[in-house]
């Protein structure tokens, strides 16, 4: 072989190699990017919100769960309350978003002492049953999940359990530590089902559940894990947190949030849990999964030195949206709705609508503006759950082609200069059609701390939406409920629980489901009841 022919196939070999690398290199930058699927949910709110789907009908319907204190609690309420908030240990408000039973916990089911369950935060307990809830809604077995790279993320903190328990006249030693630790509230959840992905508790105060989520989509797209859970959850064991921010005076009197309203007096505390399963689009769709809808981006960033150590940043704002925006390689007229924070504060809301009005207010298409919207109207400021709530509530308005109002508003606060950009609040329903594109919504989330979080969510794509089986939901709630799939020959149904009660109580769900005429194919019952949920003791065909 001449040198000229030497030199001709050593430049064929090398561009041939260079090709193979570009084109590795596309698939890395390509998986890097790829969204991220919401495989299953499942949350607790107030007003008796104990699925998603309960939640959408809650603020379909603009309904707000607003009660008085709860009674359950030992809170002294006359003693509480005084109008001014003058006195140490005063509250202004004697309303607020509670959580029902929020103490109430199967420990059997997931084999906890009764003396150990006595000593463990609410709060661990309701990721562990919502946690179960949201893998069995995402055709996943819990139990099928134990030495799985599956990771945990939640928003929440330990709380003011710890003090409850100090003053408690029962012998708790040994399980105080973990009972009340902000670790633990990822890591039971890892420890009981067996998971070897990071378990990590995020706490940027009420930012940490969309933290949680931004954090769970980088671990997926650099390979870090399989699977996550993310999601936050807050429970106000004592009533202190109504004391503090009314000395502050940032508390609604009504204990409402009257979101980016001329009324907006301050914000309404609220409690709840919510979890996502998240998974790599491409997996999802490869293991048959529902694909509820896509998060097509996240991003993160702090505040610095603002104008107060608790006070938002509108700079800091408009950064994050931007830069979220281009790396989803996005425009601004692409979203067409965000789920704010939206506190009800006089101080926050007009600093958070300028940076809407700034970024997704502007290039926008005559009759298109970005609408605007808070579920806190409805269940009030569930503090580590607060962005998960929006995350929720965004699919579930994806998935219904419907932007929800947002309540409360007489009308939109003069605090802001609504002409300066196509910005407008969802004062009532409205119908949310594709038009040339997939609907996208983001949602956004700033913590007390600094800490920013902002995602843009979009509908789930056409080949992804249902697996073998059909489109899976949920009958009932609790650990264990039966996942059965919407779809329409004598099968066997098979049902199990724990207990004998538990049991009896599946069949009355189902049941119930059938006697409401829901229009399912045995099969798809029976394919969905054996292969989708955990097998128990207790068993009836």
């Amino acid at each position: 072989m001449s040198d000229e022919e030497k030199v001709r196939d050593y430049l064929k070999r090398a561009v041939a190699e260079a090709r193979g690398l570009q084109h590795k290199l596309r698939e890395v930058e390509e998986r890097a990017r790829e969204p991220i699927a919401i495989v299953g949910m499942a949350c607790r709110f107030p007003g008796g919100v104990r699925t998603p789907e309960d939640l959408w009908t809650m603020v379909e319907q603009g309904r707000d769960a607003i009660t008085g204190f709860p009674v359950d609690r030992g809170w002294d309420v006359d003693r509480l309350y005084r109008s001014d908030a003058q006195e140490s240990g005063a509250s202004t408000t004697l309303e607020g978003g509670f959580l029902e039973g929020a103490g109430d916990f199967d420990a059997d089911f997931f084999g906890i002492s009764p003396r150990e369950a006595l000593a463990t935060d609410p709060q661990q307990r309701l990721l562990l049953e919502t946690s179960w809830q949201a893998l069995e809604r995402s055709r996943v077995d819990p139990r099928s999940l134990r030495d799985s790279a599956t990771g945990v993320y939640f928003g929440g903190t330990g709380g003011d359990f710890a003090g409850l328990l100090a003053a408690s006249p029962q012998a708790l030693d040994g399980y105080m530590l973990t009972g009340t630790s902000g670790s633990v509230l990822s890591g039971r959840v890892a420890y009981l089902l067996g998971l070897t992905g990071p378990a990590v508790t995020v706490d940027t105060a009420c930012s940490s559940s969309l933290v949680s989520v931004h954090l769970a989509m980088q671990a997926l797209r650099k390979d870090e894990i399989s699977l996550a859970l993310a999601g936050g959850v807050s429970v106000l064991a004592t009533p202190g947190a109504f004391p503090e921010f009314s000395r502050q005076g940032g508390l609604a009197a009504d204990g409402r949030c009257k979101a980016f309203a001329a009324s907006a007096d301050g914000t309404g505390w609220g409690e709840g849990v919510g979890v996502l399963v998240l998974e790599r689009l491409s997996d999802a769709r490869q293991a048959g999964r529902p694909v509820l809808a896509v998060l097509r981006e996240s991003g993160i960033n702090q505040d610095g030195a603002s104008n107060g150590l608790t006070a938002p940043s509108g700079p800091a704002q408009r950064k994050l949206v931007l830069g979220t925006l281009d790396r989803a390689g996005l425009a601004t007229a692409d979203v067409d709705m965000v789920e704010a924070h939206g506190t009800g504060t006089k101080l926050g809301d007009p600093i958070e609508a300028r940076a809407l009005l700034a970024t997704y207010g502007q290039d926008r298409p005559d009759g298109r503006p970005l609408w605007l919207g808070s579920v806190k109207s409805n269940i009030g400021h569930t503090q580590y759950a607060a962005g998960v709530s929006g995350v929720i509530k965004t699919v579930m308005a994806l998935r219904h082609g419907v932007m929800p109002k947002t309540l409360h508003v007489d009308e939109p606060t003069p605090h802001v200069d609504w002409s300066a950009g196509a910005v407008e609040l969802l004062t009532e329903n409205r119908p949310w059609p594709r038009a040339d594109r997939p609907r996208r919504a983001a949602v956004s989330s700033f913590g007390v701390s600094g800490t920013n979080a902002h995602v843009i969510l979009e509908e789930a794509p056409a080949a992804g939406a249902a697996g073998v089986a059909g489109v899976v939901e949920a009958v009932g709630s609790g650990p264990g409920e039966v996942v059965v799939p919407v779809v329409s020959s004598v099968v066997p149904w098979v049902l199990s629980g724990r207990t004998e009660a538990a049991l009896r109580e599946q069949a009355a769900r189902l049941a119930g489901h059938l006697e409401a005429g829901a229009g399912w194919r045995p099969v798809d019952v029976g394919v969905s009841l054996v292969g989708t949920r955990s097998v128990f003791e207790q068993r009836a065909v």
